[in-house]
């Protein structure tokens, strides 16, 4: 969360709840809804470490409210993570410990697993589907997320294919 705020204030000063709505029309209803007070707690961190900075504004009729600027060291920071590839291959995938550790722990048959982790994925993948037909065409974004989803997930099933072969 720490990255994609500092992104949206480099467009420029925000307040948390604007910054929540940034996120939520930029990546539409497939990405996972974002806690306005998960925000606040980052953009207090952010603060503290001196990549942002606030400033209360006072309004009449409603409490202060406090808006945000990207810091020459947050943007820096911001910088550096655009330029590093990201590199996070799925080593550590908890569907694959359980598979491995089932026959050992004599709590779980390998091939029901795989079964069970099928069909969590064809309805992940029917419900992505559903999501798709109803996003708005226009936001390419949202779009391009879903689809890469779908495709991460068609490629999960194709490995389970294998796992399947492998272990019968």
């Amino acid at each position: 969360m720490r990255l994609p705020l500092l992104a949206l204030l480099a467009q420029g000063p925000a307040h948390g709840y604007e910054l929540k709505q940034g996120l939520e029309q930029l990546l539409g209803a497939a990405y996972p809804q974002p806690n306005v007070g998960q925000i606040y707690v980052t953009l207090g961190r952010l603060e503290k470490s001196g990549l942002i900075e606030g400033e209360e504004i006072a309004q009449s009729n409603r409490p202060n409210k406090k808006i945000y600027r990207l810091t020459d060291a947050g943007r820096e920071a911001l910088h550096v993570w655009f330029e590093d590839p990201t590199d996070e291959p799925r080593v550590r995938d908890e569907f694959f410990m359980k598979l491995a550790l089932a026959p050992a722990s004599g709590m779980a048959d390998q091939i029901t697993l795989i079964n069970k982790q099928r069909r969590q994925y064809l309805n992940t993948l029917r419900d992505l589907s559903k999501l798709a037909a109803a996003e708005d065409r226009d936001n390419r974004i949202s779009q391009l997320l879903i689809e890469g989803a779908m495709l991460h997930l068609q490629a999960d099933l194709d490995w389970l294919e294998r796992c399947q072969e492998e272990l019968e």
